[in-house]
């Protein structure tokens, strides 16, 4: 059985910066990552910031630059990039509209504690 979780676009969650909705908490997805759709308003940008994850942003809609330890990347629909932990990033929106993007991450403990739940269910 499939289960369709829909984008709530009145609903959206302010942070980073942008405007996005979370993947998780979703009881139906068994996945050792996390993501959320992010949308970045025109004019706006990204709170610069850097973590422990690996991350990757896959461009949506629209067009924004990619700014990563201070140099800056076109990054417009149907690219990929990948974040590597602790690269200090964010996402400059100078385009008349709005850019969207999915973005994905997880971690050593993310991917331990799932491979943890299966040896157990399998128990």
């Amino acid at each position: 059985m499939i289960e369709i979780r829909n984008l709530d676009r009145a609903n959206l969650t302010k942070a980073y910066g942008l405007d996005s909705q979370r993947l998780l908490p979703w009881p139906a997805l068994n996945a050792p990552f996390e993501g959320a759709w992010c949308i970045l308003r025109s004019g706006d940008e990204s709170t610069p910031h850097s973590h422990h994850e690996y991350e990757i942003f896959i461009a949506m809609s629209g067009a924004a630059q990619l700014d990563v330890d201070g140099q800056r990347y076109d990054f417009v629909a149907g690219d990929i990039v990948h974040l590597p932990p602790g690269c200090t990033h964010k996402v400059v929106n100078d385009s008349p509209a709005d850019f969207e993007y999915y973005g994905i991450w997880w971690d050593t403990e993310m991917s331990e504690k799932f491979l943890a739940m299966h040896e157990e269910q399998s128990r």
